[in-house]
Parts: C-alpha cells; structure tokens; sequence
C-alpha cells in the first residue's frame, strides 16, 4: 500500500533574473511583466499555483521588480476609475490579480542562481514541502502538470521534478535527467541529474523544465552547495545529491510532460506563445486567425 506523505500548501516563483535576452524592453520592466497577449507572463504562473491548491505564494525578487508587487496588488485609483466608468468587465480584470492568492515577496540580494533563489524562501516555506514555478514557462491550463506533481509527491515523498523529452541537439540548454520506469507511464525515477550536459555527456535526453515539488531537505543541501556552471549555485546540483541518497530527503521521481508549454524565455518561443494564446481565445481568436491566414498566404508571399 503506498504511504501518505503531506499536501503541499506554498508555491514559490523565482522572478530576480535580469531577461537580459530581451533588451532593452526589460531595462526598466522586469521580464516577468512582459504581456502575453493581455496578462503579464508571471500572471499566467500564479493563476497556475492557485489552479493546483496553492494559495500561498511567494515570490523571489530582485532590484527593479517593484512592478510585480505593485500588480498584485489593489490600485484604488484605477479600479475607482473603471467603477465612476460602469466598465464592470475591466475592473474584474484588474482586481483579479489582486484577488488571486496571498502574495509574499523577499529579495535575493545577489544573482546567485536558481538554488540560491530557492534557499531565499526557506524561512517562508520552513519544514514542509513546496512547489517551484519558474516563469519563463508557461504550461497550458488544460495540462495540469502541476497538480500531478503533487500527487506523485503525496504518494511516493521525497522531491519530483518536471521532464520533458527532446531532441538530442538540444539537451545541452536544459538539465539531463537519468531515469528508470516505474509502473506508471509518465513518472520515473531519477538516479542523477546533469545541468546542460554536452549532448554526448547527457544521460538521456529527457530535460528538466520549470517545475519542481521539493522535499524541504534540498535547503541544507543547497547551503553547502559550492556555485557550479556558470559560477552559479545550481538547483541541480542539489537535486542530484537527493537523487544520490534518498535516506537525506526521499527519492526524486519525474513526471513526464507531453502536454502544451509555452517558453517566454526566448524571444521566439516568446512570440509564438502569443500567437497560439491569442488564436485560441474566443474574443481574440476568430479575426485573428482570418487575419493570419491572410498574411501568410498573401503576404508573406509578396515578400
């Protein structure tokens, strides 16, 4: 019979990354602001949190990220506006986000890397397990990832991350994940990780993406982590030292992703998340889409 290992209850959301691939739209707004379609990307990874049961969120900042408090917040100015106007349909909109979960912000004072930013939240999150959203990915509602994450979590403990296989060229922007079948199709067990392998060193070609559920173990793991690639302390690192010795925090299993991610990180995944989001709305969706075809067929062609 399989344990019961507790329900998670805290999310927490990386955001102190400089998006210096976006230039110079993010010298004075953080990435994380950047709109898909009409709701900042980091919107997109809250409402995601609070789809899976997780209300509490907190959020690792940096300098110049004062605009992502300031939009989870209540602007009273603005919704007062919207009411004066009768525009009931944008002050639902707007009040929204601040509605959506109880938001916590602390700062990571030095760009350290992903692990670093993960040890920040270890007062707030304190001796249980949590979950991690990274916001350049953004995964379509109709594939809780998430929420199967922490299903697997509450059956198996320990930490379970988020894989994803791709081509064998490509392994080398991810982290590469060794792996075992289990009796379940789209879970593994993961016997060692490696951050952006060559793709001759990569164990397999199965990628980690932004998503992790974590045993609260990885903090004092992540606090004797020496800075690895990239002169960075890498969740990884950390991540396969768990892998190594489960008596430490439990095992680490991966479930298998084969659903719809959106990668805002580059600036043509980025692109394209907003054309598929946008084609798929039912107000947006019908003239954009005519419009679409037309331009492809008519007039990328004249080009």
């Amino acid at each position: 019979m399989s344990q019961s290992h507790p329900r998670i209850s805290k999310a927490v959301i990386p955001a102190a990354g400089l998006g210096t691939r976006f230039l110079p739209a993010t010298k004075a707004t953080p990435k994380e602001m950047l709109p898909v379609v009409d709701k900042p990307a980091i919107q997109y990874v809250v409402e995601e949190a609070v789809a899976a049961g997780l209300d509490d969120v907190l959020m690792v900042t940096g300098r110049n990220k004062r605009p992502l408090e300031d939009h989870f917040d209540r602007n009273y100015e603005l919704e007062s506006a919207l009411e004066k106007k009768g525009d009931a349909n944008r002050l639902a909109k707007v009040q929204e986000s601040s509605d959506l979960a109880t938001m916590h912000y602390v700062r990571q004072g030095d760009p350290k890397g992903l692990g670093h930013a993960v040890l920040c939240a270890a007062p707030h999150v304190g001796d249980e397990p949590f979950a991690v959203l990274l916001g350049d990915d953004l995964i379509d509602p109709r594939d809780p990832l998430l929420q199967r994450m922490i299903d697997v979590q509450a059956q198996h403990g320990g930490s379970v991350i988020a894989l994803m296989e791709v081509a064998p060229e490509q392994i080398h922007l991810y982290g590469s994940a060794a792996v075992e079948a289990t009796e379940d199709a789209d879970v593994v067990r993961v016997g060692g990780l490696v951050e952006k392998p060559d793709a001759a060193d990569a164990p397999s070609n199965f990628a980690i993406i932004g998503r992790y559920v974590l045993d609260p173990a990885v903090f004092e793991i992540l606090r004797k982590t020496e800075p690895g690639r990239g002169g960075e302390i890498q969740l990884t690192d950390a991540l396969q030292q768990l892998a190594a010795d489960e008596g430490v925090g439990g095992p680490v299993h991966g479930v298998v992703f084969k659903g719809r991610r959106y990668d805002t990180g580059d600036r043509g995944d980025y692109l394209r998340a907003i054309v598929r989001l946008a084609c798929e709305r039912e107000d947006l969706g019908p003239d954009f889409r005519t419009w679409l075809r037309r331009y492809v067929t008519e007039e990328m062609q004249q080009r």
